[in-house]
């Protein structure tokens, strides 16, 4: 590497960009993305492994990254390796070379290198840590061996079938500076008083929410008024006492304490590693992947091994499917198990040595995911890194019954390390699959990745659906890999389509640009399900989610699910009668912010954001828009009669409507003066700081803080930053040219008059939220006269719809939450931390999210395989920790009733089938009535009913002989779409005896 290249990298590890690592930063901080943007990093052996790694340290923002490996490609890569193409392989170019440039596309910041020749001491110590990747033992230990004596950190991983491994070593002494990433906690303080012990004092947090510390933790405190001296200790140790309560080492008295907070400390971990030729016969601990099956790592552990010897005798690892190879491993395991004590499990090392020659996607993307960020808590010493051994199996995925030997041989097809695992039937199967994957983001691209290396939809049969109405933007490219820079503004669904059919041409795929939900059933029909294989979600919210689970239920699909937070990711799958469905269980809602208290009491800096965006929305986005409405509908102002929407029309068309930008500055200032000046000397007027509850105890103390109102200055930046901001953003929304000349806007502010504060004693400030619904009852006003729409001509607002990536917009978030903060003595917060808060940002970063999909694709292969429930697993992860935990999926919940005088028991998944075509409804109730030995008492259709047994006789005769279909479109008064088969039909029904029956919905089919 040259001189000014290695200064180039300097420079750029420096300068982090924060539009493309946005996402990141939020998980691993500024600091950690700095460590990494410094280190090197070396990756041997570019396989499907390799170049999986690879991509995910690339994406992640190291300083440099090198490949070594000199190995031709061949058909055998091609089932995980997705740089590989089939005329590299036909020319036997080296894995790095195939690999290298189109890994350097994937981030402009990283250098991306090839390596050949030798490793030395000198090339090694270069280097921050080096990636070994499905590697002959004796070769691990050598390049572990050299990686020690340069104090380099060493991950060794191996991907053999459905196995895996994962080994680390970071040195005789790694620190850890974070080791769970969580933020740190802050509880808003109680009191503090003495205790029996005079060296101690009971700290105590606001019943709002426990305090979350654990004993042990350290901590700091901050704003305590009455023991002042503690807001400038040292981070100090607690003793968890209560839910609420915890003690500290403290001399001195605690009389009167009000207010402030305590905030957790994060403390360095120092961890000791073992070098590799030491664990391998004393491996300590195993991390768990799997907590239902304690013992497995210790047999694999052994089992892997056992593989090693085998490949040391005969040069080459067990041939696939092969019972005597594998028969040779089972013995050297035994062998090995007896000098360690470790009880052998026959079935499982067989599996092992059975598929170890493939090297399939589903376990590269998993395990390429934990490496990945392996290397990455070696770079950063962010997170806890595995210590030591980490041993992987998905054996449930492998065949029931066993194959013939000639299922799993090679046909130099780009499936032969997959058919060497699964069988070259079960490869049919897979090339024939039709699947609509909802979504292409982080988690799609990479599920596109896994289908088109796996061979899915490959075969004149199959199809992928892709849908995704998103636009491609920049802080995409961090972590959505089918991406590049040229492609920002483009469709992601379009985009990944092209981009899949690069890693595997014979892929067919139908991209859509469409939101899945009602408004688009008449794209994705009945027809359109009824030819589905099963449906994948790649989505980033719930009610998306819930939307294709009510598909998924009605039409009998899989569903395959996952998401991530930051380093925690989840998996789960939804097995058609055997699991409970996706909407069946919820997360408990997230916690509000009470009104009253973003109105007049925050105490953090969530609350000032939240109060920002919400003005910020409601004069930039809600009130333009009303403006809009008024002018085009005759009917806005007796629909609005009772909202403040025709004041706000009023106020925007005739009271404040500007005329030059100078108005704009103008409304600037004075919307200043009264949102951080006179509002607040109103609140302190009626509530003065010396106010006592009735109670007894003073009125601003815990969760409220008294403010302090502002007085404007040009010469502060944050005033400044306010008043320039909003005045461009209110120019924007009526159409007229704004700047940002500081100098002239002060100018223009010395011409605004700002009336003198009057305090008003007549006005009423809620001190809760049950009393603001009160008033809001009582308050109640005429609409003023609006102009009418001819008086303003063609005009029309331009409404601006929050971004949280566009910084005009932040602009106005940031300075308008900050004048709040420090008015109400917050801290407070960057563009950086706003950003994340007031967009509600999910933290993502690309190791997490290969993961997942990594086990979403091993789930899919047990379905298609048609699997028992026992054999799925719902799964959950952190890295940061790291954790794995996995459980059997919830089967669906059972109703028990009576149908025909049997008993009769369903779930969500199961409906009452009428296919008899669009009949009347007599016929309809008598046909019911005959299959299934009730009487329908009432049937609907969504809020529509359509018959009940109380209506009127006359109406009830009309309808008896109408056609369901006919019915239907009478009486909602709309068309059914064109190739709509099924209509969903409620029920009530009685039984013979006149008891009423608890029934699923009916499936009518009215069209074939």
């Amino acid at each position: 590497m040259s001189a000014s290249t290695d200064v180039d990298m300097e420079n750029k590890a420096a300068n982090i960009d924060e539009s493309l690592y946005s996402r990141q930063l939020y998980v691993m901080g500024h600091e950690a993305q700095r460590r990494m943007g410094e280190s090197n990093v070396l990756i041997i052996n570019i396989d499907g492994l390799g170049v999986e790694i690879a991509k995910n340290i690339i994406l992640a923002g190291v300083r440099t990254v090198t490949l070594f490996d000199d190995a031709p490609s061949t058909y055998m890569d091609l089932s995980a390796q997705f740089y590989i193409t089939e005329d590299d392989v036909k020319k036997g170019v080296s894995r790095a070379d195939a690999s290298l440039h189109k890994l350097a596309e994937l981030n402009p910041y990283v250098h991306v290198t090839k390596h050949t020749g030798s490793l030395t001491p000198d090339f090694i110590s270069k280097y921050r840590v080096v990636v070994l990747g499905n590697a002959t033992r004796q070769y691990a230990l050598e390049v572990n061996e050299l990686c020690y004596s340069q104090n380099v950190a060493f991950i060794m991983t191996e991907s053999r079938g459905v196995f895996g491994s994962v080994f680390c070593d970071f040195g005789d002494s790694f620190v850890v500076s974070d080791t769970d990433g969580e933020q740190p906690i802050t509880s808003m303080v109680a009191s503090i008083t003495t205790t029996d012990v005079v060296s101690k004092l009971l700290v105590t947090v606001t019943d709002d929410a426990r305090h979350q510390l654990e004993t042990g933790d350290f901590v700091t405190f901050r704003e305590i008024q009455g023991l002042e001296a503690l807001n400038e200790c040292d981070p100090v140790p607690i003793t968890v006492t209560g839910p609420y309560t915890f003690t500290i080492d403290y001399v001195g008295a605690a009389a009167n304490v009000l207010g402030g907070y305590v905030t957790q400390v994060k403390q360095p971990k120092t961890l000791h590693f073992k070098r590799l030729k030491e664990s391998l016969v004393s491996p300590g601990e195993f991390l768990i992947s799997d907590f239902a099956k304690i013992g497995r790592s210790e047999v694999l552990h052994v089992a892997f091994q056992a593989l090693e010897s085998y490949r040391a005798q005969h040069g080459h690892l067990p041939k696939s499917g092969d019972s005597q190879d594998a028969e040779v491993v089972l013995r050297l395991a035994k062998e090995l198990a007896e000098e360690r004590s470790v009880d052998v499990d026959e079935k499982i090392v067989s599996a092992l040595a059975f598929g170890a020659r493939g090297v399939i996607a589903p376990i590269t993307a998993f395990l390429g995911g934990i490496v990945g960020q392996e290397a990455l808590k070696a770079c950063s010493g962010k997170f806890t890194p595995i210590h030591q051994w980490f041993y992987f199996d998905a054996v449930e995925c492998l065949p029931t019954t066993p194959l013939p030997v000639s299922e799993y041989q090679p046909i130099n097809s780009r499936n032969d390390s997959q058919i060497a695992v699964f069988g070259r039937t079960f490869q049919t199967k897979l090339n024939e699959l039709r699947l609509f994957l909802v979504g292409a983001g982080a988690i799609g691209c990479e599920m596109l990745k896994n289908w088109a290396l796996m061979g899915i939809a490959t075969s004149e049969e199959g199809l992928i659906h892709l849908t995704d109405m998103d636009m491609i933007e920049k802080s995409n490219l961090n972590r959505q890999f089918l991406f590049r820079s040229h492609d920002v503004g483009q469709a992601k669904s379009t985009t990944a389509a092209s981009a899949i059919r690069g890693i595997n041409p014979l892929v067919h795929i139908k991209s859509y640009v469409t939101r899945v939900g009602a408004e688009s059933e008449a794209t994705f029909d009945d027809v359109f399900y009824d030819s589905l294989s099963g449906v994948c979600t790649a989505l980033d919210n719930v009610d998306a989610r819930l939307y294709m689970d009510q598909r998924c239920l009605f039409y009998g699909l899989p569903m395959m699910e996952s998401g991530t937070l930051g380093t925690k990711g989840n998996t789960q799958i939804v097995v058609p009668k055997l699991t409970e469905n996706y909407g069946a269980s919820r997360d408990p809602p997230e916690k509000s912010i009470p009104i009253c208290t973003l109105k007049n009491f925050p105490n953090a800096i969530e609350h000032t954001l939240q109060w920002a965006r919400d003005w910020f929305e409601g004069v930039f986005f809600q009130t333009p828009n009303d403006v809009n409405t008024y002018l085009t509908s005759p009917d806005f102002v007796a629909k609005n009669v009772h909202t403040d929407a025709v004041e706000r029309v009023y106020q925007a068309l005739v009271v404040e409507r500007p005329k030059s930008f100078d108005d704009c500055i103008a409304w600037a200032r004075l919307h200043f003066e009264n949102m951080f000046t006179n509002s607040l000397k109103q609140l302190l007027h009626n509530f003065p700081l010396d106010q006592v509850t009735t109670s007894g105890t003073p009125f601003w103390s815990g969760p409220k803080r008294p403010p302090t109102p502002l007085i404007f200055s040009s010469d502060d930046d944050l005033h400044m930053d306010f008043i320039i901001s909003v005045a461009n953003s209110r120019a924007q929304t009526y159409g007229l040219t704004g700047h940002r000349n500081r100098d002239e806007i002060v100018e223009a502010l010395k011409k605004v008059h700002v009336p003198a504060f009057v305090a008003r004693d007549g006005v009423k400030i809620a001190a809760n939220d049950e009393k603001m619904k009160e008033e809001q009852r009582i308050a109640s006003s005429g609409p003023p006269e609006l102009p009418t729409p001819v008086t303003v001509g063609g005009f029309r607002m331009k409404p601006i719809e929050f971004d949280k990536d566009d910084d005009r917009h932040m602009e106005v978030i940031v300075a308008t939450s900050n004048l709040r903060a420090r008015s109400y003595k917050i801290k407070e917060a960057d563009l950086h931390s706003s950003r994340f808060i007031a967009g509600k940002i999910i933290p993502a970063i690309a190791t997490t999210t290969a993961l997942v999909t990594g086990l979403v694709c091993l789930e899919l292969v047990k379905y298609f395989q048609g699997k028992p429930l026992e054999a799925y697993k719902n799964g959950f992860v952190n890295l940061a920790l790291p954790l794995f935990a996995f459980s059997e999926p919830i089967p669906p919940k059972v109703t028990t009733t009576t149908l025909n005088d049997e008993p009769y028991k369903w779930t969500a998944w199961d409906r009452l089938e009428m296919n008899i075509g669009d009949v009347s409804l007599q016929y309809f109730l008598n046909h019911f009535e005959k299959s299934y030995g009730a009487e329908i008492s009432m049937l609907s259709y969504g809020v529509t009913i359509l018959y009940a047994m109380y209506s009127a006789k006359s109406r009830s005769k009309e309808r008896m002989a109408m056609k369901i279909s006919e019915l239907v479109t009478t009486i909602t008064k709309t068309d059914l779409p064109p190739n709509q088969k099924y209509l969903i039909l409620e029920i009530c029904a009685t039984d013979a005896d006149g008891e009423d029956l608890e029934l699923p919905y009916i499936r009518y089919q009215y069209r074939p």
